[in-house]
């Protein structure tokens, strides 16, 4: 068994790794103000972006969907990682050398599944790049060099060349310490007769990297005729690898697509090579499956849905390419980028047009040409006599359905118009009609009531009381409000508050999870142990959290921005003063309760001691409504 990683490496790897670092490898980040940082959250699908991270505290947190943590939190929870093997994958990025107690050193047997099916993959994939040299690989360069690829092409991409033989690679990985287990789980060996054998043989190797730039999978192109297997294959379903996740060269487009808001989708391999070297480094693949809803959500966290975000699909002229064109049709609504279809002269591929004509020829294809509704909604109209009534009847009643879909009511009262010219419909107005028509009977036949604002989710009650949410709670009260914004800056201005902060009980603060975070900061030595040791201190809170609902709050509170640009000990004081003032109106009231029930006939004692608590709350509470902080 594998020891326990000593404390002290994890917090030798939780300062190197600076989290706007690991986050911006899956993600598009901006300047959110206060020296945050803010994107579409990875975990749940937004519209506009709820997901901060703070470079200073080394945390991030969604406004939306409460998830929070700090650096390894967040790939845990992104990759689906043990902690251990979080640790481990960090821990090699900083080039760290991790100590474990219960045994020392832990050889590589005794890592993550994850990271040795990784481990598995980099290995192969420096194998097969060597072997790409080898004389039997003559084939496989040939492939390249017609394609207009070159050696230095090849390595950018990492594309490498599988031996012929039964088992090269699987012998070689076993030389390496991976057990026929590793490498029949990892998808690179399958088994034979006899044992394992290798899964892809005699074929040209396209490394597939996961967002974060690890080799994941494979796709292997059919170089002999003698080889019955398909043109393409691709690794098969693994702990590490579905396809429906994974696109091609996204690891190497992910920076030049966030920094553009733009993203070329391409058919193969090849295509994504001829389209980076021709300069349009957008361009990604899919990885032997149709494009769906799992691609879409990896970019749109990178593009930002901005607004200005454009996704441009090309696809090959033929019957297949159009057919595709209209898969990707079905998820268009659920881009807010604007979505457009290139088809080259001839049909030709990016790859083929490349070598046609030139890398320019490619740049010019992908500019903006053909929005891909109107690409739909001209191939299910070309299918229609509209030369007839019926016919024109027969593909408004097929079309008006498709722009019935388009969610903002502008852009589908613009393209029921251009529908209209299609179908050579005078009566523009009647086939808007007809269109909105549909549109409210999809939205009646789906149950969906009028829709939300964007932002975040308004909350109800009346089924009982709210969820331990931040910004449930923010909607509640001003009181709810006051004590969210002194709790953030006792966790990030601890100097502000100290010393009178730690004075609070938590029964100062209303709000059942605000008492919960006010508990952890007392127990992690106050909001004076901020101020004496500042690169703990979040740390030791997140640690004295009783479970995961008040640890996301703690998170959540250290990452949000405060309220006010200008920051300092007024604006601190003002919130204290408030927190405070209203825990001695409540207090006051409860008192005077107590006198009201003690009446005229109550013990003379105790209507005396009453009556004394009553008049000292009162003069406290007009002492903090005259001196403010200076009161407290």
């Amino acid at each position: 068994m594998a020891g326990r990683i000593n404390d002290e490496d994890v917090k030798a790897v939780r300062d190197a790794v600076p989290i706007d670092a690991v986050v911006s490898d899956y993600l598009q980040l901006r300047n959110a103000g206060g020296g945050n940082l803010k994107g579409l959250c990875p975990f749940h699908d937004e519209k506009s972006p709820s997901f901060q991270v703070s470079p200073s505290k080394g945390l991030f947190h969604c406004f939306g969907c409460q998830e929070g943590g700090d650096t390894i939190a967040f790939v845990m929870k992104i990759d689906h990682l043990t902690f251990s093997e979080t640790v481990e994958r960090l821990a090699a990025k900083a080039g760290i050398t991790l100590r474990y107690e219960e045994g020392g050193y832990n050889p590589s047997h005794q890592r993550g599944e994850r990271i040795r099916l990784v481990e598995a993959h980099k290995v192969a994939a420096q194998f097969y790049v060597e072997q790409l040299e080898s004389p039997e690989a003559e084939i496989g360069r040939k492939f390249l060099a017609e394609r207009g690829f070159d050696q230095a092409a090849a390595a950018h991409f990492g594309v490498g060349y599988s031996p012929a033989g039964w088992d090269h690679l699987t012998r070689f990985l076993r030389g390496k310490g991976f057990t026929d287990k590793e490498l029949t789980l990892s998808g690179l060996s399958q088994e034979g007769r006899r044992g394992p054998i290798d899964r892809f043989r005699g074929r040209l190797m396209w490394p597939i990297r996961d967002i974060g730039g690890e080799v994941v999978g494979f796709g292997a192109r059919k170089l002999r005729d003698d080889d019955n297997g398909p043109k393409y294959l691709n690794t098969p379903e693994t702990p590490i690898y579905k396809k429906g996740q994974v696109l091609y060269g996204v690891d190497l487009a992910k920076k030049e697509i966030a920094k553009t808001s733009r993203a070329v989708v391409v058919e193969g391999y090849t295509d994504v090579m001829a389209c980076h070297l021709a300069g349009v480094t957008t361009a990604i693949a899919t990885c032997g499956t149709a494009f769906g809803g799992d691609h879409i959500k990896i970019l749109r966290r990178l593009l930002m849905d901005n607004g200005s975000a454009r996704v441009i699909f090309t696809f090959d002229g033929d019957a297949a390419g159009q057919k595709a064109a209209l898969r990707a049709f079905e998820d268009d609504q659920k881009f807010a980028a604007e979505t457009y279809i290139a088809i080259a002269p001839d049909g030709m591929d990016p790859c083929e047009l490349r070598l046609a004509k030139g890398d320019e020829a490619v740049a010019d294809l992908v500019e903006p040409r053909t929005p891909l509704f109107e690409f739909a909604l001209r191939q299910i109209v070309g299918r229609y006599d509209l030369e007839t009534p019926a016919g024109r009847a027969a593909a408004l009643d097929e079309a008006g359905p498709v722009v019935a879909r388009i969610k903002n009511s502008g852009a589908q009262h613009e393209v029921a118009v251009q529908l209209a010219g299609m179908l050579g419909i005078l009566d523009t107005q009647f086939v808007v009609k007809r269109v909105a028509q549909l549109a409210r009977w999809a939205r009646d036949r789906g149950g969906r009531g009028p829709a939300q604002p964007q932002g975040r989710p308004q909350q109800t009650y009346a089924q009982g009381p709210p969820p331990p949410s931040g910004p449930a709670l923010t909607l509640r009260s001003p009181a709810h409000r006051t004590e969210r914004e002194l709790l953030k800056l006792a966790l990030q201005r601890p100097e502000l508050v100290s010393p009178a902060f730690d004075a609070y009980g938590a029964d100062e603060f209303t709000a059942p999870p605000y008492a919960a975070v006010r508990q952890c900061i007392e127990e992690a030595g106050g909001a004076e142990a901020g101020i004496a040791e500042p690169q703990a201190y979040l740390g030791r809170v997140l640690d004295a959290a009783p479970d995961d609902t008040v640890r996301r709050m703690v998170t959540e509170l250290a990452v949000e921005a405060i309220l006010r640009k200008t920051v300092d000990e007024v604006y601190a004081g003002v919130q204290l003063v408030q927190v405070r003032l209203r825990a001695v109106d409540r207090r006051i009231r409860d008192v005077q309760g107590s006198l009201a029930r003690l009446g005229a006939g109550g013990d003379p004692q105790q209507l005396v001691a009453v009556q004394n608590e009553l008049w000292v709350l009162q003069q406290y509470g007009q002492a903090l409504r005259d001196r403010g902080a200076d009161a407290l």
